[in-house]
């Protein structure tokens, strides 16, 4: 028995694709939101104007792709103090695969911790209070609240160093650069009110919370802007990861612990 394609039978606004004449299961040519992906993008377009078109369907203004150029850059390796990427290299060190290492980092920075869903959070703060300051300080002096579902109440207001004294110089870095790059009103606002936000939240401005605000500016819902935060903080945590495998577990940078009871020990 044949398997007969028809050519109707996928639906999706983002994506449309045109079979090859002699093979119905293979492409001849795609549209993503109406741009011809390889007639006319391939080679001309950034990966940033076709991550943008994904997301927001239209094509982005040139401040809009040189502003999420630059958080791409800001986001694309936190570090091995990040959880999310320190969680890839331990999978790294221990011989995991590849797709074992990004799914712990992802795993690790969806979380309400630096991660993804820490950058939600902070995106539903502007969206409920906008650029009103007293709005702000008002949300940020209420405790979080437990929401139904898989989440717990975030333990510090999003977009906020729990742990910090003073913004890391990363942030206000970042924070500088994003603001002249995209020309948005959001991280200006950010900018002229960040000490102000700070002492409402007794703790100094984050990277999650940058991004928040990036995000924001480039038109993206909270949903929107926590699945790309999980997408551009990927390939930090996957060098890492490959590195840690080459170096192996006995020359992991991190916690040179001692068995009490180490059976070579004994044996020597």
């Amino acid at each position: 028995m044949g398997i007969e394609a028809k050519v109707d039978s996928v639906r999706t606004r983002i994506w449309l694709e045109e079979p090859e004449p002699d093979n119905a299961f293979a492409t001849r040519a795609a549209w993503c939101r109406g741009y011809d992906v390889y007639g006319e993008m391939l080679g001309h377009a950034r990966w940033v104007d076709m991550l943008y078109l994904l997301f927001r369907g239209t094509a982005p203004t040139a401040s809009q792709a040189d502003l999420l150029e630059a958080l791409a850059v800001a986001l694309a390796n936190a570090g091995p103090r990040d959880p999310a990427v320190h969680a890839a290299m331990c999978a790294g060190a221990g011989g995991s695969t590849a797709a074992a290492s990004l799914m712990a980092a992802l795993a690790v920075g969806a979380g309400q911790y630096t991660g993804a869903r820490e950058v939600f959070l902070a995106m539903e703060i502007w969206r409920d209070c906008g650029r009103d300051l007293e709005a702000w300080q008002r949300r940020l002096s209420v405790p979080p609240s437990v929401v139904a579902g898989i989440w717990p109440a975030c333990e510090h207001p999003p977009g906020f160093d729990p742990h910090g004294v003073a913004a890391a110089t990363p942030v206000t870095q970042t924070l500088d650069c994003l603001t002249r790059v995209g020309r948005g009103p959001h991280l200006a606002w950010l900018a002229r009110h960040r000490e102000a936000l700070e002492a409402a939240a007794g703790l100094p401005l984050a990277m999650a919370g940058v991004a928040a605000a990036a995000f924001t500016d480039l038109g993206l819902a909270p949903e929107e802007g926590e699945m790309l935060h999980l997408l551009l903080r990927l390939p930090g945590a996957a060098v890492h990861a490959l590195e840690q495998r080459a170096n192996g577990h006995k020359q992991f940078p991190f916690f040179d612990l001692e068995l009490q009871n180490d059976p070579a020990r004994k044996a020597a």
